[in-house]
């Protein structure tokens, strides 16, 4: 599967996702994605004019703490909740 690049303020992550955030975390990725760059894309599906986010919440939060206007994505189909 291709990974593609889309803008981080496209992104839409639902409510109950946000909930599981581990601020620990997302710096911890933060510092790797510094050193090493992005190495997991995240996987959205497309939902009009953006994208929900289905899997990769720290990442896509690592990526906002750094002020990147971008993330590696995969396209995957999900069933909405």
């Amino acid at each position: 599967m291709k990974s593609h690049t889309v803008k981080v303020a496209d992104i839409y992550v639902p409510t109950a996702r946000r909930k599981t955030l581990d601020e620990a975390k997302t710096e911890a990725i933060a510092e790797s994605m510094i050193d090493e760059g992005q190495k997991t894309p995240i996987q959205v599906r497309k939902d009009g004019n953006r994208y929900v986010l289905i899997e990769g919440l720290h990442r896509l939060e690592a990526c906002k703490l750094l002020d990147e206007e971008s993330i590696n994505a995969l396209f995957v189909q999900a069933k909405r909740r």
